[in-house]
């Protein structure tokens, strides 16, 4: 699948403007890990970009969230590895499967940071990623209420896939900064 089906597959799916952006911070962490790890940017970035394509028609059900997505994207003929690491995304759905790839802790990992560097953002007089330091998103992941809906055992993933948190924060920060004015941050 190209980039520009899946952009149309996910505005025809997703239509918060909120979520659009998680998706798109999500595919410039992927891409970002990829390129970092040696891996494929394209297939890792679609992974990223598609990852909740269900959120909003399953109202946000943790138990059914990435199923929905996963039927979606069969039908599309996307990869089953690409497939597999969205349905692993989300512990809650994956009903004990483990995560066991690379590929599946970098899914993971990636777009859980996303809300939390855009956490840290809104917390800034200016509300921009721009402002956001790689040192400040580690500092937020020590403090007790860090970021709603975000966890931190997900984000720690970074490790299992080789990528220490501070050089993981600094690359997720400089991915998202790049493309900041598309995600409105």
């Amino acid at each position: 699948m190209q980039r520009d089906e899946a952009l149309r597959l996910l505005h025809q799916y997703v239509k918060n403007p909120r979520m659009i952006a998680h998706c798109l911070s999500s595919e410039a962490v992927l891409r970002a890990l990829a390129e970092r790890l040696g891996e494929d940017p394209e297939k890792w970035g679609i992974a990223g970009l598609l990852h909740d394509l269900d959120v909003e028609m399953t109202n946000g059900d943790m138990h059914t969230h990435a199923m929905e997505t996963a039927r979606i994207l069969r039908e599309h003929g996307l990869e089953e590895d690409v497939v597999e690491a969205i349905m692993l995304h989300n512990e809650d759905a994956a009903h004990g499967q483990p995560r066991s790839k690379l590929f599946h802790h970098a899914l993971a990992a990636g777009e859980t940071i996303t809300g939390l560097v855009t956490a840290t953002a809104l917390v800034y007089p200016d509300k921009k990623v721009e402002s956001v330091k790689a040192k400040s998103v580690v500092k937020r992941m020590k403090e007790k209420a860090f970021a709603a809906s975000v966890r931190r055992e997900t984000i720690m993933e970074c490790e299992k896939i080789g990528i220490p948190l501070p050089e993981f924060a600094e690359l997720s920060v400089n991915a998202m900064k790049k493309i900041a004015p598309e995600i409105g941050l």
